[in-house]
């Protein structure tokens, strides 16, 4: 049965490469009807955290890669933290000790360090001189007895390792330029490279598959299998991520962390989807999938070789597909965390009886859902409907360039008197009808709508009236309304406004910018 294992150290965020580590490891146990497993690697006890642990356990949940055993839940295998796991440690390395397999080494962090710096200046390249490799026996068991610091080496007696690797082949290693390297620390702590490898074994891990920079690791990792006698799990290194100029992925391209992501409004489907493409693409030309249709395409065999570029543009477009694709109940549910986290929110203009109407706000939602990348975009785009430059405290009074030279047309003042005065009509007949029910967006106006036939009637009249027509006219009754010379579709926008907000915008459009 296939066991897969996604490793991380709890040092900080959960990295967008480790994330798409973790996605090879889901899909291919999924695939394979296997069993998929988060082991915490927190043996670095100055920076890791179960803050940190919290928070990638946290962004494995959120991208939908539940696993099957780990630290929330346990398992048959555990424990899933490497510092709950150190007895066992002990029990291995005493057996390496006692089979000759390994060996205490004396040598002073000093004594090395010297070594390295005397190689350094002939340009000669540093191997350890095995000082400590054939003590007798009694000298060791003296010195350890008067207290000796000293380090755990592995006798590394071949010349070269051979790793067949599920995605490059073969891949011969030379021991030569790390032979007899350091398992245990002299402060007893073992090292990355023996405790991955017997924790790997412990949990019958079958296939270890994990980014390209661990290549090197890899041998140290087969030799400790081969010292215990441990059958060697089946490799499979996936390529790195860059960033555009094709350097390593780090904080100074920008966005890196699940974390990032999840906060500026991506959604787990379209980030999951493309992390799979990266380094991997299926036979076809097609671009989006679900998890589920990932699980059955995708083929760890086909994984690259070569290195993948994280293109943010190109997430966020896919991302904007996802949004628009959204069903109108979801997307209202997932996308108000980010209406209450805007500005418009926070500062007042959009409150939470705008909310609490759902049926209107949702349909207010579904006009600017074309425009977003993110769901943290929404704010910029409810800014017509709930507010307007220099009519609202707090907004902007300053028109953009565009929207001047809209209103400075010759036309524009008889297009917006003309406007609003069939504004004034409309209402006075919503009046006559005994519509006084108070606006549901706030207690100030009359709750009376027109709806885009009615719109479009309207604009008709006034370019009999006023001469005016196209731009001319349509343009100059966006700027009146809204006081931006772009934004939603103007039948949405005038249908989901009340007749007397619309009232109260062209009053101050006309008063103070004409």
């Amino acid at each position: 049965m296939v066991r897969v294992r996604i490793a991380p150290s709890p040092t900080g965020s959960l990295h967008v490469g480790n994330a798409r580590t973790a996605l090879f490891n889901y899909l291919f146990a999924r695939q394979n009807q296997g069993t998929f497993i988060i082991r915490m690697e927190d043996t670095d006890a100055a920076r890791s955290s179960r803050e940190s642990e919290t928070s990638m356990l946290e962004d494995f949940q959120w991208m939908k890669m539940d696993s099957d055993e780990g630290p929330l839940q346990g398992g048959n295998f555990g424990p899933y933290r490497q510092t709950e796991r150190l007895g066992l440690y002990s029990k291995y390395t005493q057996m390496l000790l006692n089979n000759n397999k390994a060996y205490p080494c004396f040598c002073s962090a000093e004594h090395l360090q010297e070594q390295r710096e005397q190689k350094r200046s002939n340009n000669q390249p540093y191997r350890y001189d095995r000082a400590c490799a054939n003590l007798d026996a009694d000298t060791v068991a003296k010195r350890i007895k008067q207290g000796e610091p000293y380090a755990v080496r592995l006798r590394t007696p071949q010349e070269h390792v051979v790793v067949h690797d599920i995605i490059r082949g073969d891949i011969q290693f030379e021991t030569d330029s790390f032979r007899d390297f350091i398992i245990v620390r002299p402060d007893g702590m073992p090292v990355y490279n023996y405790v991955v490898a017997m924790d790997d074994h412990l949990m019958e891990i079958t296939h270890v598959i994990r980014g390209d920079d661990h290549i090197s690791n890899t041998p140290k990792q087969v030799l400790v299998y081969d010292a215990l006698g441990f059958t060697v799990p089946k490799f499979a290194h996936i390529p790195m991520i860059l960033g555009k100029d094709h350097a390593k992925l780090s904080k100074r391209h920008g966005d890196t962390t699940v974390a990032n992501f999840k906060e500026k409004g991506f959604l787990q489907e379209a980030l999951i989807n493309y992390l799979a493409l990266l380094s991997w693409s299926p036979k076809t030309e097609r671009e989006f999938f679900t998890m589920d249709e990932l699980i059955q395409e995708f083929q760890l065999e086909s994984v690259s070789k070569s290195a993948a570029v994280f293109d943010v543009d190109k997430l966020k477009w896919m991302n904007g597909n996802y949004i628009r694709q959204m069903e109108p109940n979801e997307y209202y549910k997932r996308i108000l965390d980010f209406v209450r986290a805007s500005e418009l929110f926070t500062n007042g203009h959009i409150t939470e009886s705008d909310i609490a109407n759902e049926e209107r706000f949702t349909k207010i939602l579904l006009t600017v859902r074309d425009n977003l990348e993110t769901l943290m975009d929404v704010g910029q785009y409810l800014q017509p409907f709930f507010t307007m430059p220099g009519l609202t405290k707090g907004i902007n009074a300053e028109l953009s360039p565009e929207a001047k030279e809209i209103l400075e047309l010759p036309t524009s003042k008889d297009v917006l008197e003309g406007f609003l005065s069939e504004l004034k009509k409309v209402e006075n007949e919503g009046n006559s009808d005994g519509n006084h029910d108070t606006d549901t967006y706030t207690d100030t106006y009359i709750d009376t709508y027109i709806d885009a036939q009615t719109y479009k009637g309207l604009t008709k009249i006034v370019q009999k009236n006023s001469g005016a027509k196209g731009k001319a006219l349509f343009m100059t009754i966006r700027v009146g309304i809204s006081g931006e010379h772009k934004g939603p579709d103007m039948a949405e926008l005038v249908s989901l406004l009340s007749v007397a907000e619309m009232i109260s915008r062209l009053d101050y459009t006309i008063a103070n910018r004409l």
